[in-house]
């Protein structure tokens, strides 16, 4: 290794002039390095070449990428077959005509019908006219809540004969004529002892029998008009043994729909056999929607009631009309209050 003691320091005796040299200069002086001289500065540096920043072309940021994600789709349903609207079949309207009653008009004598003790029309009010009111009234609502054809055919029977099933129907009837929005046939189907054309002071002529026998008649034809206004009457006509086998025919229905087609207005009233003196009461039972059953209030008993009730049950609406009562336990006393004052 180089004794670097004895190299002289700066400033110590034995260094060159008196200034004081750097390390270098003296290391420089103690290996003959002094010819070499600094290289000389250029006076001004060449600037530098700007190196261009050439584009970063920076790719879009990708968009996070998403995993696909299973999705379960709903399995298409099996195509069913599509059938096509269904039409609505409106039945068409069927609009009755309706039957009308063109026969001649008869006049009825108001002496015969205060002979035989029924309603006198245009007369004074009696209370046989405010009984029979009361009874009208409770029938025609009976049938208009019914709304049919068939509740506005009204049957009048009793059980036994003199009990008075042809005094209630003609006097029912004429009652009903007084109606200001209907109009009222009275039909005599006592086949056997017809008395309706009697009571009111009418003509025989053919009637009921006769459109049941004969298909080519129509039974309006044979409807007599009467100078009450509302009322007709329909006799029974001619006379048969097997009135109960015509009525138990199908003509019967047709015969019979004719009387009330086409008329809402219109009241049936037959007056019918006894129902316990003969069957055409339980045949004509099957085409009415009311029946009044005539109790006398002297003779009837309740068996026979009974037991024409039974043969009357193909009818829906059955009432008891009680007939020749002279006592009411209310005190009810019609007829004595129209024309007094108070």
């Amino acid at each position: 290794m180089t004794d670097q003691s004895k190299i002289p320091l700066p400033g110590e005796p034995g260094s060159e002039g008196t200034r004081e040299s750097s390390l270098l200069e003296r290391a420089s002086g103690a290996f003959g390095l002094d010819p070499f001289s600094p290289a000389k500065m250029p006076v001004r540096l060449d600037e530098p070449q700007m190196k261009r920043a050439k584009a970063v072309k920076r790719d879009e940021p990708e968009a996070d990428a998403v995993e696909p994600v299973p999705v379960s789709m709903p399995a298409p349903e099996p195509s069913l077959p599509v059938s096509a609207p269904q039409r609505s079949i409106v039945a068409p309207t069927i609009v009755e005509q309706p039957v009308r009653f063109s026969g001649p008009r008869h006049t009825i004598d108001r002496e015969v019908l205060l002979h035989n003790g029924v309603i006198v029309p245009d007369a004074a009010t009696t209370a046989l006219l405010e009984e029979f009111r009361i009874v009208k009234r409770q029938v025609i609502a009976a049938a208009q809540a019914a709304g049919d054809a068939a509740a506005r055919r009204v049957l009048v029977c009793s059980p036994h004969p003199g009990e008075g099933k042809t005094f209630c129907a003609v006097n029912l009837a004429i009652a009903m004529a007084g109606e200001r929005d209907g109009e009222v046939l009275l039909v005599d189907a006592d086949f056997g002892k017809p008395s309706v054309l009697a009571t009111l002071g009418l003509p025989t002529g053919p009637g009921l029998m006769d459109a049941l026998a004969n298909p080519a008649i129509k039974v309006e034809d044979l409807v007599i008009a009467t100078d009450i206004p509302g009322l007709f009457v329909l006799p029974a006509g001619s006379q048969t043994h097997a009135d109960s086998e015509f009525l138990a025919s199908a003509r019967t229905a047709e015969v019979l729909d004719r009387l009330t087609r086409g008329a809402p207005g219109r009241m049936v009233v037959f007056d019918s056999p006894p129902a316990l003196a003969a069957s055409p009461a339980a045949e004509l039972a099957k085409h009415v929607g009311q029946a009044l059953l005539v109790c006398r209030a002297d003779r009837t008993g309740r068996s026979a009631l009974e037991d024409a009730v039974q043969l009357l049950g193909a009818c829906p609406d059955i009432k008891l009309l009680l007939n020749a009562a002279h006592f009411s336990p209310s005190g009810r006393k019609f007829g004595n209050y129209y024309g007094y004052g108070g």
